[in-house]
């Protein structure tokens, strides 16, 4: 797996600080509607905290079929209608691997949900799980993403 950070494009924070986040891409999963409606979660590889599927730019696709490809890729979507549009966004710090961190600022899409698989490259490295947007609100760290679950 190529290292997807050399992809990451820096935005400027919306804080005081000169710091450049780097960029991610997320699909907000959904199905149902109206008080059935549920958002798709994953736990995350390295602490098993409750998030939703994302990752850095690609190349070779525009940010919401980067977003489409994580959902597939982390989470199992097998097919679904993606916006065009994020929907909003979210900042988190991503831990890395040699133990320093990275600002990250993650433009959120909304993934339509029309059919899930089993067999998914991540599978056996996450577990996921249909909660209410009340409920998912409750399971994730980030503040803003919170809000954006809230207001779906």
């Amino acid at each position: 797996m190529t290292n997807r950070l050399e992809n990451a494009r820096p935005v400027k924070a919306a804080t005081s600080s000169d710091r450049p986040l780097a960029e991610q891409v997320a699909a907000l999963c959904v199905r149902g509607k109206g008080k059935a409606k549920e958002v798709l979660l994953i736990t995350s590889r390295g602490t098993g905290r409750w998030i939703i599927p994302k990752g850095w730019p690609m190349k070779d696709k525009s940010a919401p079929q980067a977003a489409q490809q994580e959902a597939w890729e982390e989470a199992g979507v097998l097919s679904g209608k993606i916006s065009k549009d994020p929907i909003g966004s979210f900042r988190y710090v991503k831990k890395n691997d040699d133990g320093s961190t990275t600002p990250v600022c993650v433009q959120v899409y909304l993934l339509k949900v029309n059919r899930l698989k089993n067999g998914y490259p991540e599978a056996h490295q996450r577990e996921r799980r249909w909660v209410s947007p009340a409920t998912a609100a409750k399971l994730v760290r980030e503040d803003e993403l919170r809000d954006l679950l809230l207001s779906l």
